[in-house]
């Protein structure tokens, strides 16, 4: 490895002039501080991260909590295009990441303490249980927190527009004719909550009564729970012409239900997913769905946070909201 001694002997120059240089500082002429900065480049110099954090009192770390209920992991197509941005936006602004857990080597310890184990400088929480007390602990541990679609009052968060997305799926289906509109919704959550009494509200403001039938709750990417629902839904007196999912890969559990019963969609019922997941589109028909921006979802965590690292003082406590849009396929019916 090249070391800065490497440098200032094939510069001709001491070590604390190399240094001076590499660091831009201006007590140096700018023929010589560009030269060195151009022989370091060439000798493939990069500089020792426990050096920097030593003077910067940075790490140049982010760390990354992300845990789904479902222990999905990065098999989740959304939240790996989501942590892919937050990759991608660190990686741009100089920054490395780190995954966060409570187990190390077989050894126990909080989020926190792995936290300031690997010294990050920041960490951005996405997809969790966010009342866990150690999650808690973490937000109010005084380490830079951004959070992903979850508010909390004392830190920044950044938030797919599940209102909007709602009701512009709702909306969507209503111009097509539907008036008996079922919804499968995920889990009690923050996300949840947003999206159900958008559903409800979205409704009222049409003028559409929602049977209580027509409102049921499945776990995220629970096929098998949510082929359940479905049939549950099928089963109704007067069962409904379009069903809400609250994912894409949740729809596949109803989609295979409804055609194992030799149903066709959407002749015979119409299905919406959410999320805009790849195989949305590659299923047959292609799926209505809402599309969330899941790499600006990432990329505006991992800016807020750099922000909040690199200048404390001007950092603000934000909402940032993310659209997303419909993507229409030809799953809903024309009625």
């Amino acid at each position: 490895m090249v070391s800065v001694k490497d440098i200032a002997a094939r510069c001709k120059v001491s070590v604390a002039t190399v240094s001076k240089a590499l660091n831009g500082y201006s007590d140096i002429s700018k023929e010589k501080r560009e030269y060195i900065n151009a022989v370091a480049k060439e000798m493939g110099y990069f500089p020792n991260s426990a050096a920097i954090a030593l003077k910067t009192n940075r790490t140049y770390n982010i760390g990354i909590l992300f845990l789904d209920a479902a222990n999905n992991g990065l098999t989740n197509e959304h939240f790996a295009r989501v942590l892919q941005g937050v990759k991608e936006e660190a990686e741009e602004r100089g920054y490395d990441i780190t995954f966060i857990s409570n187990h190390i080597g077989g050894r126990t310890m909080t989020y926190t303490e792995h936290c300031h184990y690997r010294g990050v400088d920041g960490v951005v929480i996405a997809c969790i249980d966010f009342d866990a007390p150690e999650v808690i602990e973490l937000v109010n541990s005084g380490i830079p927190v951004v959070t992903i679609d979850h508010v909390f009052h004392n830190t920044t968060s950044v938030i797919s527009d599940n209102v909007r997305g709602i009701q512009d799926l709702v909306k969507y289906a209503y111009g097509m004719g539907h008036r008996r509109i079922a919804f499968i919704h995920g889990d009690d959550s923050s996300v949840s909550r947003d999206r159900l009494a958008s559903f409800y509200r979205t409704l009222d403001e049409l003028g559409v009564e929602v049977p209580e039938e027509y409102v049921l709750v499945c776990p995220y990417r629970d096929t098998k729970r949510a082929a359940e629902m479905t049939v549950q839904l099928l089963s109704c007196k007067e069962p409904p012409t379009c069903i809400l999912y609250p994912d894409d890969f949740t729809a596949i559990g109803g989609v295979n239900v409804i055609e194992q019963k030799g149903l066709k969609i959407p002749e015979d019922i119409s299905v919406m997913g959410y999320d805009g997941n790849s195989y949305a589109r590659a299923m047959e028909p292609p799926l209505t769905t809402l599309e969330q921006d899941s790499d600006a979802l990432g990329r505006s965590a991992a800016a807020h946070l750099i922000h909040m690292i690199e200048k404390p003082k001007t950092a603000l406590v934000e909402r940032v909201v993310v659209e997303g849009k419909v993507l229409v396929g030809r799953s809903v019916k024309k009625i």
